[in-house]
């Protein structure tokens, strides 16, 4: 076969196979087809009970679960055709190009997915890791527009370096068992990982509960409490604006806050305010600004990476121009992160921000910091979802109902002490959760190695040492500080 008729796998350019060893296409030594869909026309052909397997049911392993199955009279009237159990397919295309799966028993297919039937001396199971191995080179030949499409053809083309048949048993077994212990390995970097967020949302909920700061408060007892310090904000507010009265707040009706501390609302506490909504006549103008929106704004951290601009005259940017210790929240938003918050800290000078927004603007002297706190919790805990109203899959959280959410204010002082203790213990979890992060891509790293070992013919020569059974940088007093969230 000319060498533009033959796909190389990448990874193993420039690798010497062992002598014995011979490099083939698919196709010389296979057998391929695909199969069909039978008329949709005909419901009675989908009410069988031969499983019908599409191409987003492969889970790169075995097909134990369909969810159509149809009759022989289907097959016999389409291109659909069985195939034995233990067949090997791939996907040809769709999202799912390029994964594969063993049928467990007979089934057909459609015409979305290939069956490739080896000769006795090529096993299944060496064909099927083969093919995990160089997905990424098919899917580089593939065609077509949104999605990439393989096709037979391009399958057949594939170089395949084929071992003696009795190492070839050898090599899927030690395969099969290292990725055994790279599993254990990425589960327990995954339970590690659920952890960590978990005891993330009880950090933020136990800190605007008091139970953070229960030892501060007993070694400081005589602080200023919270009742005085708005009192405080209430005569400074009215210094400077008229102010409505507010129907009083029944505390009674909120969970009993520690002592010194009290229930408000979130306006007693700052300034709330939706953005300016977005419109075809400031698409341009003479005073083109920078301006925030809700793909801007993630839990902590403004993203600049995609920012647009509109037409902000002078009046319109005094109101909306942000400044440095702004918070900012999602207005808009899937249920789960209705409320995201960040603080604004002057990223983008001269930024403005619309109406998928809400600003919160702490009255001093208060800082932006133990709100955030506050938010982030209610976000977790879901607070903010039961106060928004759900479209389709989309929350929605007016300034006005965000207003009137109940605010718990601990006394200033403590208030320092719990933004402390929070960025203290947050600080810790984001070190574990890179140090997850880069253990699981080590373990993506790894398996690749192991197959690329495995088919130049290194595998056997090596011992497994290099696979932890897990990662090194996951103690048993790691996982366990995750969960409970000890301090010790």
């Amino acid at each position: 076969m000319a060498e533009a008729d033959v796909v190389h796998p990448s990874h193993l350019k420039g690798s010497t196979l062992p002598p014995d060893w011979e490099w083939v296409s698919l196709g010389n030594i296979c057998r391929t087809t695909s199969g069909g869909t039978p008329s949709r026309k005909n419901k009675k052909y989908f009410e069988g009970d031969i499983p019908w397997v599409k191409s987003g049911e492969l889970p790169d392993g075995p097909v134990s679960e369909v969810e159509e199955y149809i009759t022989g009279e289907a097959v016999k009237n389409s291109s659909a055709k069985q195939f034995p159990k233990g067949t090997l397919l791939i996907a040809l295309y769709g999202a799912t190009v390029g994964k594969l799966g063993v049928l467990t028993k007979e089934a057909a297919t459609n015409q979305a997915v290939c069956a490739i039937f080896p000769p006795d001396y090529l096993e299944t199971k060496y064909l099927f890791w083969y093919l995990r191995f160089v997905r990424s080179d098919l899917i580089a030949q593939a065609i077509g527009g949104a999605q990439p499409n393989i096709s037979q053809g391009i399958i057949r083309k594939l170089l395949i370096p084929v071992a003696p048949p009795n190492e070839q048993k050898c090599i899927v077994a030690e395969v099969e068992k290292q990725f055994s212990r790279l599993d254990e390995a990425i589960a327990s970097l995954k339970r590690v990982k659920a952890n960590l967020k978990r005891y993330k949302a009880s950090v933020l909920k136990a800190a605007v509960e008091g139970k953070l700061t229960e030892d501060w408060r007993k070694q400081h007892p005589n602080v200023e409490p919270a009742s005085k310090l708005l009192e405080r904000i209430l005569v400074e507010r009215r210094s400077v604006e008229c102010l409505k009265e507010h129907d009083p707040l029944d505390a009674t009706l909120f969970d009993q806050l520690p002592n010194g501390w009290c229930w408000s609302r979130i306006e007693d506490i700052g300034a709330v305010q939706l953005g300016r909504q977005r419109a075809p006549k400031y698409h341009s103008g003479h005073n083109m600004r920078p301006y925030l929106r809700v793909q801007n704004v993630f839990e902590d951290h403004i993203d600049l990476e995609d920012v647009k601009e509109m037409d902000f005259p002078r009046d319109d940017y005094e109101k909306f121009k942000l400044k440095s210790g702004d918070i900012l929240l999602n207005e808009g938003q899937s249920p789960y992160l209705l409320g995201r918050p960040a603080i604004y800290r002057g990223e983008l000078p001269g930024a403005c921000f619309t109406n998928t927004l809400i600003r919160f603007k702490s009255y001093t002297p208060v800082t932006a910091e133990y709100p955030l706190i506050v938010f982030r919790a209610y976000m977790r805990t879901g607070r903010f979802t039961r106060e928004g109203t759900i479209t389709t899959n989309i929350a929605h959280l007016s300034a006005g109902r965000f207003a009137k959410i109940e605010f718990p204010v601990p006394p200033l002082r403590e208030q320092q002490e719990i933004v402390s203790e929070v960025e203290r213990r947050l600080s810790v979890i984001e070190e574990l959760q890179a140090a997850v992060a880069a253990n699981l891509t080590r373990a993506d790293r790894l398996r690749q190695s192991i197959l690329s070992q495995a088919f130049s013919g290194r595998l056997l020569e090596k011992d497994s040492k290099g696979i932890p059974d897990t990662p090194p940088a996951f103690s048993l007093a790691a996982e366990r500080q995750a969960r409970y969230g000890e301090r010790r």
